[in-house]
């Protein structure tokens, strides 16, 4: 992921740093609000229903879920695998079909840099130990943190990431979901059935949510419909770029937005969540 931070994707983020920050602030403020209404009417913890709900990335509200106290990762789990099977199947389904078409064409001209021998040692090498000073430091999920923050400093410098070979991408895919098949405890899911329906109910929620956000970009800046919906749903910068080719959005405007919600998610949000919900947890326990 850090080595999707070049430098042009980073002038477009300082282009539109207004219309990005007003965006994603909403976005986790509407999450939240979803994730308050499920603890009332689920009677599940407020943490775990809080990071099940908030949209900033399975994997990071899992493996933070395990830092929080009172928080149950295997509800945080379920949760936000429902929620990103909505968003995955209702966004692009909605921008293929639902919505005018984007532009003719789209994208970005590609970083352009000399080739940099040793690339995958140097880039490697910083993964670790930017890891390793994450960790030191107390960084929330410090393993993914730290990574994505030091290769993203190496790329924004001018070097050039490597390709990630196809077989460490699957290979990454396959521990991510051994991990979470492995802290799913099924006894814990006693009242699925009551929280199922407000897992997609939320979904649906927050991909209309960020459909209403959308059209509002429109008017603040000069983009399509499609292009701002793709930048504010959040589905992830993956799944959004490709519906984006596939419908002729503007990638590069795409990008930026994921690319900045995926930096307030990592770096700002879950020390704030951890906080909260921790200092929630002490005034609890100390009347």
């Amino acid at each position: 992921m850090g080595s999707s931070f070049t430098l042009g994707t980073m002038h477009q983020i300082a282009a539109q740093l207004p219309a990005m920050l007003a965006a994603t602030i909403s976005t986790v403020l509407f999450s939240l609000f979803i994730g308050y209404l499920t603890h009332k009417k689920t009677g599940i913890s407020l943490a775990s229903s809080v990071l099940g709900s908030t949209p900033g990335g399975m994997t990071q509200m899992v493996v933070l879920s395990e830092e929080v106290p009172d928080s149950d990762t295997t509800v945080v789990t379920f949760i936000q695998t429902l929620r990103l099977l909505s968003v995955v199947f209702i966004v692009p389904f909605l921008a293929i079909h639902g919505l005018p078409n984007g532009l003719d064409s789209a994208g970005s001209a590609p970083l352009v840099s000399s080739f940099i021998p040793n690339a995958e040692l140097i880039f490697g090498i910083t993964a670790i130990a930017s890891a390793l000073v994450a960790n030191a430091l107390n960084f929330p999920t410090a393993f993914l943190l730290g990574p994505v923050i030091g290769t993203a400093v190496l790329v924004l410098a001018g070097f050039q990431p490597p390709p990630v070979p196809t077989l460490l991408v699957i290979s990454a895919q396959l521990f991510i979901g051994v991990y979470l098949g492995v802290t799913t405890k099924p006894a814990n899911l006693e009242n699925w059935k009551q929280l199922l329906p407000y897992t997609i109910g939320g979904g649906i929620g927050i991909v209309l949510f960020s459909l209403g956000a959308g059209y509002l970009l429109t008017f603040w800046h000069n983009i399509d419909i499609i292009t701002a919906f793709l930048s504010t749903a959040p589905g992830g910068m993956t799944e959004m770029g490709i519906t984006a080719i596939n419908v002729g959005a503007d990638i590069s405007i795409i990008t930026a937005y994921q690319l900045f919600r995926l930096l307030f998610m990592l770096i700002i949000l879950p020390p704030a969540l951890k906080w909260w919900l921790g200092s929630r947890k002490s005034a609890e326990n100390s009347l």
